[in-house]
Parts: C-alpha cells; sequence; structure tokens
C-alpha cells in the first residue's frame, strides 16, 4: 500500500500508471480473474447454500415445530439429507485460489503462459492445448472489456488516483453482469460491499460526489425498484426481479449521485427490452422467459460514467 501512494504521489509515475494504456494491460489482467469470479462465485454459494440446508433438515425438532410434520416424518427427511451433507463435505475445497485453473473437459491444468490473458487463448487458437475441446471466446472476451473500460476510465477520468477507484468500480460490475447473465443471481459478497464502498468514498471525499448525493441515490436507488417488485407482484402474484437488482442499482447511485438513476434506468430498460425481444424472437429465452436486468443495470451504470454526469445531465434538461 505504501509503494502504491509513493507511485500516486510523483506525478512521472502516477503519469504512467494511471495512463489509459498501462491500466488497459491491468484490465486485462483483472479481466482473467474476472473469468474466475463469474464462474466459480454461484458454485462456491450453492455449496454453502445445500450445506446449509443439510444441517438444517437435520434438526428435526425443527422440522416438526415449524412443518407440523410428525417425528417419522422428520426423521425421513434429516436420513435422505444426510448423504448430501457428507457429499458435500467429502468435495476438496473450491475456492477464487483453489483449485488451479483447468481444461473443464479433461482436467488439464492451465499452465502460465497459457493463463496468459487473451495472449493465452489466442495462442491456444480457442482450444485446449491437451484434448482440443473448444475454449469459450467469453473468457477473452471479458479480459478484452475489463481492458478497455479501464482505459476508457482512465481516458476519461485522467492520471488521477479516483481513476482506480472507479476501475474497481466498473470490475464489479462486470463480475455482477457475468455472474446475473448466467445464474440470474447477484451475491451479495460483491453488491452489498460495492454499496458501502461508494458511500465510504462519498464521505472521504474521493470521489466527485457528495455524501448527500450519493445517500439519496442509494436509498432511491433501492426503493424505486423495491416499489416496483412489489407493485408487480401484487398485481400479478409473480415476481417480476430479483432483490440483488434493487441493491446494485442502490450501489450505481452511490457511486454515481441520485442525478444519474433515471438515465441509468432508462438506459437499461431501453436496452434490456430490445435484447430480450431479440432473444424471444430467436428462440433463446431461458425457461421462464426470464431475461436478467443486472447486466443492463451495469451498463447503464458505466455508459452514465464514461460519458460523463454533466453531458448526460444537459441531455434530460438540455441548456437554454
Amino acid at each position: 500500500m505504501d509503494a502504491v501512494l509513493e507511485i500516486l504521489r510523483d506525478p512521472v509515475l502516477r503519469e504512467i500508471v494511471l495512463s489509459p494504456a498501462f491500466l488497459a494491460v491491468i484490465g486485462l489482467c483483472v479481466g482473467s480473474f474476472l473469468n474466475v469470479v463469474i464462474y466459480r462465485t454461484p458454485v462456491m454459494l450453492h455449496r454453502e447454500w445445500l450445506s446449509e440446508c443439510a444441517e438444517q433438515m437435520a434438526l428435526t425438532d425443527e422440522l416438526q415445530r415449524y412443518t407440523g410434520i410428525d417425528a417419522t416424518q422428520a426423521g425421513q427427511l434429516a436420513e435422505a439429507a444426510a448423504p448430501m451433507g457428507a457429499a458435500l463435505a467429502a468435495q476438496p475445497p473450491f475456492s477464487l485460489a483453489r483449485p488451479a485453473s483447468r481444461c473443464p473437459h479433461c482436467g488439464h491444468q492451465l499452465s502460465w503462459h497459457e493463463n496468459l490473458p487473451l495472449l493465452g487463448w489466442l495462442r491456444l487458437g480457442g482450444k485446449c492445448a491437451s484434448c482440443k475441446a473448444p475454449i469459450s471466446a467469453r473468457y477473452p472476451f471479458i479480459e478484452l472489456l475489463t481492458g478497455t473500460l479501464f482505459a476508457a476510465i482512465a481516458w476519461r477520468l485522467g492520471s488521477e488516483p479516483v481513476t482506480l477507484l472507479y476501475c474497481g468500480f466498473a470490475a464489479a460490475l462486470v463480475a455482477l453482469a457475468g455472474i446475473d447473465w448466467d445464474t440470474t443471481l447477484l451475491p451479495e459478497h460483491i453488491n452489498q460491499p460495492l454499496i458501502w464502498a461508494g458511500l465510504l468514498g462519498a464521505f472521504l471525499g474521493w470521489i466527485p460526489v457528495t455524501l448527500n448525493d450519493a445517500l439519496i441515490g442509494a436509498v432511491v436507488g433501492y426503493l424505486s425498484l423495491w416499489s416496483i417488485y412489489w407493485g408487480y407482484k401484487l398485481l400479478t402474484g409473480k415476481e417480476g426481479m430479483g432483490h440483488g437488482d434493487f441493491k446494485l442499482l442502490a450501489a450505481l447511485g452511490a457511486w454515481l449521485g441520485w442525478q444519474m438513476l433515471i438515465p441509468v434506468a432508462l438506459c437499461a430498460s431501453l436496452v434490456g427490452a430490445l435484447v430480450g425481444l431479440g432473444m424471444k424472437f430467436n428462440g433463446s429465452l431461458r425457461e421462464g422467459n426470464v431475461v436478467p436486468f443486472g447486466p443492463f443495470l451495469a451498463g447503464g451504470g458505466l455508459t452514465v460514467l464514461l460519458v460523463g454526469p454533466a453531458r448526460v445531465a444537459t441531455w434530460l434538461i438540455p441548456p437554454v
């Protein structure tokens, strides 16, 4: 940390480290890590939830008390859940760091040069070096997207420390968008720290948003989608979105200010509707016709950040 602070204090080093070109390379590396986050986080969460479920199913007294079943049925449920708990406990360690990256088809462990962001995929021709199975193009896409976003943020904000903060903000949004697109989940492990980081940044004056605007943005962002959720559920009896969407818009409000919530929501809704219609016409909608909203909220937030709040404001209220 001290080394980073020293670099940021030196004008020459800061110009180099916070330049678009340098941050593009850093973004490629961060994007490689985000691929791991996007794939592994849902697996880790589901294992955790299933383990907790197995533990709860073993509590026969609670099963009887809260479900109304008798002791025999509670014992049967506990007995049925026991193998699941044992199987989960016997699984090898699985985290963002372990095991090392490997081919999902043959288990070949990737060497350091195969793991190089973007270059590794290009060098392998998009195929596993061992079994020649195709490697999804999404991996280099996430790396290239993150590198491009980091470079664009550096170009937009300049060689200032706030650039690093918004690069971190962008990385979190890429991770959330990828996870939500795959699983319709927006993990609390990323969503909630993102909200608090925005509020803390505003409180300390690290981002160009006042604490008042950030706090109002977080509250209004959350309550607006929360109100739409409950209104839709009361009218139709169905859930129109997940609770994670409330928190994601709250995080965007904290980082961008309440004034940018409408542009973010409009952009997300428009692009989301167009993508949803396109998927419906080509038959690629998933079961239940679900189109996750998180990726479009993230895209709307990044669009507003890169265009600039001042310019976005002129779109809403044109100068006289």
